[in-house]
């Protein structure tokens, strides 16, 4: 029996192709009953269900759908998830996760830079960069993350690492202002204004008027619109020179 690892770390059968995307053959057509453990089952249909919403969007998303993906009857779907909202919920939490690896990956590969403030500047930017590039490539997951009404951050922090993408966000602000970069008059709620900033610009791309907008022209616009949101934090008392010289705030184009 073929198995792959999807991201989330979960063993599934054959009857997946790939590790990213469900494909039920012929030959798995007939469900196995004794292919997993109690444990497994469950591990199998959320992984499903993350995988179903990064195709499909969370319209994608039923028990049958994430039932027939691993090749079990739906009955033995729902011994795990009562109905549908649970299984959404489920996948937001795969999602939101995804959302904080990918800017987490951005900010890892950052070199050190020995000016402070230009580190903290650069953080905030990846940050930003891994954050509208996770949207533009996972689409579908995008779309579930922040679907409904469901509070899944709990959940999502636990396959994180005890980490969350808004308190990512959170600490990069908190370092602008630690390094002067950003005025600490300002700080009290910027986390909105820089989300909205970046979530925005991310849904225009993907279901607005940008979303066929092709590369180069898009990293450009990723580029100065981050670079934008930075400049309205730099009022701190250190803020000069990297205002009017780093690119990353700038805008112009990175060397």
């Amino acid at each position: 029996m073929l198995t792959c690892v999807n991201f989330a770390g979960v063993n599934l059968p054959r009857n997946v192709y790939g590790c990213q995307h469900p494909f039920v053959t012929s030959d798995d057509a007939a469900p196995n009953r004794d292919a997993y453990h109690h444990g497994d089952l469950r591990n199998a249909l959320v992984a499903a269900s993350a995988e179903l919403a990064e195709t499909g969007g969370p319209d994608a998303v039923t028990v049958r759908a994430a039932a027939r993906a691993v090749g079990v009857t739906a009955t033995a779907a729902y011994r795990h998830f009562a109905g549908r909202d649970e299984l959404i919920a489920a996948a937001k939490t795969q999602a939101l996760a995804s959302l904080f690896g990918s800017m987490q990956t951005f900010l890892k590969s950052l070199a050190p830079q020995e000016d402070p403030v230009q580190d903290a500047v650069a953080q905030m930017y990846a940050i930003g960069q891994g954050y509208v590039r996770f949207a533009l490539a996972e689409r579908g997951l995008f779309r579930t993350a922040f679907y409904g009404d469901e509070q899944v951050v709990t959940e999502a922090k636990e396959l994180s690492g005890g980490d969350s993408a808004f308190e990512m966000l959170s600490r990069s602000l908190d370092d602008l202002v630690a390094v002067g970069f950003m005025d600490p008059r300002d700080r009290p709620e910027a986390e909105v204004a820089a989300w909205s900033m970046v979530h925005g610009l991310a849904m225009l791309m993907i279901d607005g008027p940008l979303r066929g907008l092709a590369e180069p022209a898009r990293a450009v616009l990723i580029h100065r619109t981050l670079a934008a949101s930075l400049r309205g934090f730099a009022d701190g008392p250190n803020a000069e020179p990297v205002r009017s010289t780093d690119p990353h705030v700038t805008g112009e184009p990175l060397r």
